[in-house]
């Protein structure tokens, strides 16, 4: 069987943020968007679409509501209703929705760090102040919550609780029993959770995903989930996300807020998430066992060969959190990797302080990329 990650086209020849924001000659190994085509049900149904030659304002598409509905029953035993699920144009836009929702001026909005950057400037962008609770990283190199740091993070202020699951970039999937102690602190405080699910699709052997919201009733109440077909199935490019919130009265101050500012899903875009959700299971079986594959090779090269390297394994996602403080570098390593190996990487300083001396690295593409890229990062380290 063909390899999904080595099937795909030229990028340069798009508009491929990825691949053109650096030189021809760097290995772009940086944002979250796989090297990969989308499924085959994905491509037919927007090719349908565009055959129609009618591209008007649609309404949100009742169809696709549903298979969310019955998906996340069948995934996870989470029972939701219609009217709990909102469609979004991003995830991003909606968890900075969410926060203009659930904080006013004066109130301040935890977040855990190190974490993916828009979650450091939500807060400002609401008006309100950002307070960061870091993730504690253990001898193996996993990372693990410190719930009673936590609890003492929240202020009287403390409104909201931004988190994600699974973690971008320390890809934790964290535990129901992590989830319960999590969730307890933010109902006895009065916190409302805003939870980015985006990668919860992507999730290794062993694991599980458990959204927040479906342990509980109360949790369910208290949590605004966001979730997409985006990174699953590579479709970023035609912003659809979908919301999902319990509470009425929430889902009030969500619309409120909404008004005038966020706009409705695009037509391609949620053509492309019901094919991708009613057809598309297959291929992310095989996409899936394709990462757990370039995620294991990364993991022991790194480990390996890349002396003053080190990685624990994702329990999700296809973003790996590579450890260089211990390496004797005249730059930092970001710089360092690009100019001496031609890599670019994201710095790990993008996700708050506690990503200082650390890099983090999209293996969501080809074995002969991720191999090349790992080549020359060895080669670089071995030649300084």
């Amino acid at each position: 069987m063909t390899r999904l990650l080595d099937n795909c086209p030229d990028r340069r020849d798009g508009e491929s943020v990825k691949w053109n924001v650096y030189a021809k000659d760097v290995l772009p190994m940086w944002v979250a968007d796989m090297d990969v085509r989308s499924p085959q049900a994905v491509i037919d149904a927007l090719q349908r679409r565009v055959s129609t030659g009618v591209f008007g304002y649609p309404l949100p598409s009742r169809e696709l509501i549903d298979v969310i509905v019955k998906r996340l029953l069948d995934r996870y035993q989470w029972q939701i209703a219609r009217e709990d699920v909102i469609l979004v144009p991003g995830v991003v836009s909606g968890f900075n929705l969410a926060a203009q929702a659930f904080t006013n001026p004066g109130n301040s909005l935890i977040i855990q760090t190190p974490v993916y950057p828009p979650f450091l400037c939500a807060a400002e962008n609401a008006g309100a102040r950002g307070i960061q609770n870091d993730l504690v990283q253990q001898p193996d190199g996993r990372y693990i919550i410190d719930f009673d740091s936590f609890e003492r993070t929240i202020e009287p202020d403390t409104t909201a609780f931004i988190m994600s699951n699974p973690h971008n970039p320390v890809g934790r999937v964290f535990t129901k029993e992590e989830l319960e102690k999590l969730g307890e602190i933010c109902l006895r405080h009065g916190v409302t959770i805003i939870s980015d699910e985006i990668h919860s699709d992507l999730i290794y052997p062993v694991y599980l995903h458990i959204p927040i919201a479906s342990i509980s009733p109360e949790l369910a109440k208290n949590t605004i989930t966001f979730i997409a077909p985006s990174k699953t199935f590579n479709v970023a490019g035609l912003d659809c996300a979908v919301m999902i919130c319990s509470d009425q009265a929430k889902r009030e101050r969500l619309e409120k807020a909404r008004k005038g500012l966020l706009g409705h899903v695009n037509l391609m875009g949620q053509a492309a998430a019901l094919a991708a959700y009613t057809g598309g299971q297959e291929w992310l079986d095989q996409l899936l066992v394709e990462l757990e594959e370039n995620r294991n090779l990364l993991f022991d090269f790194v480990n390996q060969r890349l002396q003053g390297i080190s990685m624990a394994k994702p329990e999700g996602t296809y973003l790996a959190w590579l450890d260089c403080r211990k390496l004797s570098l005249p730059t930092d390593p970001y710089y360092f990797f690009l100019e001496q190996a031609r890599v670019a990487m994201n710095d790990g300083r993008e996700f708050g302080a506690a990503g200082e001396g650390f890099l983090r690295l999209n293996f969501g593409c080809s074995q002969r990329m991720l191999v090349e890229a790992l080549t020359r990062m060895e080669t670089a380290l071995n030649n300084r």
